[in-house]
């Protein structure tokens, strides 16, 4: 599923051109933070017995706290996927951008 939302989004940025991935480091200061608050949220569960994987769907590898690379993985892509759309939306359609953020001032 992670390579589908990679497929369905990461196009835009050599497409459209939106610059997401130049600008990793900003990226990764809008995904780490959030991402990092539900993998402590996941370990928790996890520990708790409230959460699982099934391992028969898993690569079998595992990271601090018994979270599946997978689950690291799905923190990372689905929001730079969902900033990629963003991006690619106001690409194309400027105006929403300006609705919402004010008009640029290049």
């Amino acid at each position: 599923m992670l390579a589908f939302t990679v497929c369905g989004s990461f196009w835009l940025e050599f497409f459209l051109k939106t610059s997401v991935v130049r600008r990793w480091k900003r990226a990764l200061l809008s995904i780490l933070p959030v991402s990092a608050l539900f993998l402590i949220w996941d370990a928790y569960a996890i520990a708790q017995g409230h959460w699982f994987f099934n391992r028969d769907r898993m690569l079998g590898i595992y990271g601090p706290f018994n979270i599946p690379l997978e689950e690291f993985l799905f923190f990372i892509v689905v929001p730079m996927a969902a900033i990629l759309t963003i991006e690619g939306v106001t690409t194309v359609k400027p105006h929403l951008r300006e609705k919402e953020f004010g008009k640029d001032e290049k």
